[in-house]
């Protein structure tokens, strides 16, 4: 039976612009090839014949009606798709097992129809961003180009960084988007249910089987359960010009940054390598274009119209525009924070940057901003001690600051003040000397750190920085990796405790100011919870239930130079 979708998450939140005008569509039942009918709404100018802007969602079709007119006002046939098993459409929704299918047949379908010249695109973000990539997997007759906003091609990718699970995201999107007793809504009460442990019985805990979910949570290797949806290896064939969009707090930064590199680089066409666009923003999943993000204002120069931008790549390769293609487009606009301005570049990362080390630096007691930590561009010539703290599974250092409007449950990608988290014991402090010049960087950051624990596995998150003159600590950009996967994601090995280790922790990709009168500072702990899933510190996997504490050290001595990388200006 279906159901109204309840859209728990901000995943929809970016989706569509509603207009108050209520464009009138028409409606069809769209066969796919299994007998599956997919309700589609068709927004056209009787009469006329033209490209065609495809848009396949699982958020309800009507949610589109404002993004459809502007389409139709610049000359387009706009479609809009409910997805398998969402609101009006036949079918049961498992997430992307059918969406590439279910677009090839749903664009074949367009070509054949009398109004459309032949030449369609797609549109969305997130989700609706997918389905892009895997209609443009199929390669169906008729598809120019496509524009994936914030989205994966790798659905491993999308769910696990370092080893550790992006939880609370899948957790309460899976409440929303499954298929549940008719007599049980989703719960509101996250906190205790996201403590819960082993993750196998996290759906037990929601109040439903949805053995989907329990399928992500027990394969947290990128193994053969993955391959289906592991686009990433296979996109260089696509001979798609493409827009990509994200923002470096969202989540997928590090997917749509790459496909575009990938597409940038490697495409098979070389014709095709100039046709990729990179538009990165300091936005979060659900602020994509806006100034305000988080608890922080990036000015107005970084409200971007993203569906405008969207428009004008549709006509260039769809219409064919000659004043649209006559326009120069810079592969890359990247916004620089801190000082708050786009710039261009030909690729990512840009030209102009090298890598350059910041050493974390200590006597021994660098736990909270109180501490000794200290972050220098001088290595230490001499040993120093290390810096240890204690990760309780019980009392996981949380992902940001909890308050009465945002519980644990809530936590955000965004940048909000660190002040809070950063008096833990449990999270090591590393401040810069207040900066007498500028530190411009741009491109993929990385922290190499010399670590141990007591314990078979741990997990090492690093966070970058920003603190300003009013002592407001700004998050930049995080990375986690989990110890057993320190050298394979495919095979993962156990910690020797006491054992020191070299591993790399990645960043993702940023492009930031540090001002004049700020500090730079680095941040280690042993959670991000619940924006990732504990690490239970026994090596269990996700159907244990043990936990321990871990005794974590980070070292920095010669010989073990624990250091972040950044990509920095070169004067």
């Amino acid at each position: 039976m279906k159901r109204t979708i309840l859209l728990l998450c901000s995943l929809s939140v970016l989706l569509f612009k509603l207009d108050a005008a209520d464009p009138k569509p028409e409606t069809f039942l769209i066969p796919m090839r299994d007998g599956v009918r997919l309700a589609t709404d068709i927004y056209r100018v009787e009469g006329k014949r033209g490209p065609v802007i495809l848009v396949r969602t699982p958020y309800n079709k009507d949610r589109a009606k404002g993004t459809a007119k502007r389409f139709v006002e610049a000359g387009y046939v706009a479609i809009i798709q409910d997805c398998r098993g969402a609101y009006t459409s036949e079918g049961i929704m498992i997430p992307y097992n059918n969406e590439g299918q279910d677009g090839f047949d749903t664009i074949e379908w367009i070509g054949r129809q009398t109004w459309c010249n032949g030449r369609i695109g797609m549109w969305g973000a997130s989700y609706v961003g997918a389905t892009q990539w895997q209609a443009a997997m199929e390669k169906p007759p008729g598809l120019i180009t496509i524009a994936p906003k914030a989205t994966w091609s790798s659905f491993y990718g999308n769910l696990y960084l370092g080893g550790a699970l992006r939880f609370s995201l899948i957790t309460k999107w899976a409440a929303g988007n499954s298929e549940r007793p008719d007599d049980l809504k989703p719960p509101t009460q996250w906190d205790d249910i996201l403590k819960h442990l082993p993750l196998t019985e996290i759906d037990d805990r929601i109040g439903w089987p949805i053995p989907w979910l329990e399928g992500i949570f027990t394969h947290p290797e990128p193994n053969g359960y993955w391959t289906r949806l592991n686009l990433t290896p296979h996109i260089a064939e696509l001979d798609l010009p493409m827009q990509h969009i994200v923002g470096y707090y969202d989540f997928f930064s590090r997917e749509s940054v790459g496909n575009f590199v990938i597409m940038r680089n490697r495409a098979r066409d070389p014709k095709i390598r100039q046709q990729q666009q990179l538009i990165l923003g300091p936005w979060d999943h659900g602020s994509i274009g806006k100034s305000k993000v988080g608890e922080v204002d990036f000015g107005p120069a970084a409200t971007v119209d993203t569906l405008a931008a969207n428009l004008d790549w549709y006509d260039r390769h769809l219409k064919q525009d000659p004043a649209a293609l006559a326009k120069p487009f810079a592969p890359v606009r990247y916004f620089s924070m801190g000082d708050n301005a786009w710039r261009e570049a030909q690729n990512w990362p840009p030209a102009g940057f090298a890598a350059k080390s910041f050493y974390l630096r200590s006597n021994g007691k660098a736990n909270t901003s109180s501490g000794d930590g200290r972050l220098t561009q001088t290595p230490p010539d001499t040993s120093e001690p290390p810096d240890r703290f204690r990760a309780d599974p019980a009392n996981p250092t949380p992902a940001c600051p909890v308050t009465d409007k945002r519980p644990l449950h809530a936590a955000t990608w965004a940048p909000v003040d660190q002040t809070v988290v950063e008096a833990r014991e449990d999270v090591l402090v590393y401040s810069s000397d207040t900066l007498a010049k500028p530190i411009t960087f741009a491109g993929n950051a990385e922290a190499r750190l010399h670590v141990s624990a007591d314990t078979p596995d741990a997990d090492w998150v690093v966070k970058l920085v920003d603190v300003h003159p009013d002592g407001f600590a700004q998050n930049l950009t995080v990375g986690i990796l989990r110890g057993r996967y320190r050298e394979s994601l495919l095979n993962p090995k156990p910690l020797i405790p006491g054992r020191g280790y070299e591993i790399a922790v990645d960043l993702g990709p940023i492009a930031a100011t540090i001002a004049k009168g700020h500090r730079l500072r680095v941040d280690i702990c042993g959670a991000y919870f619940p924006l990732f899933d504990r690490n239970s510190n026994t090596g269990e996997g996700p159907a244990g239930s043990r936990t321990a504490i871990a005794t974590e050290s980070v070292h920095h001595r010669p010989g073990a130079l624990s250091r972040i990388v950044l990509p920095c200006l070169e004067r």
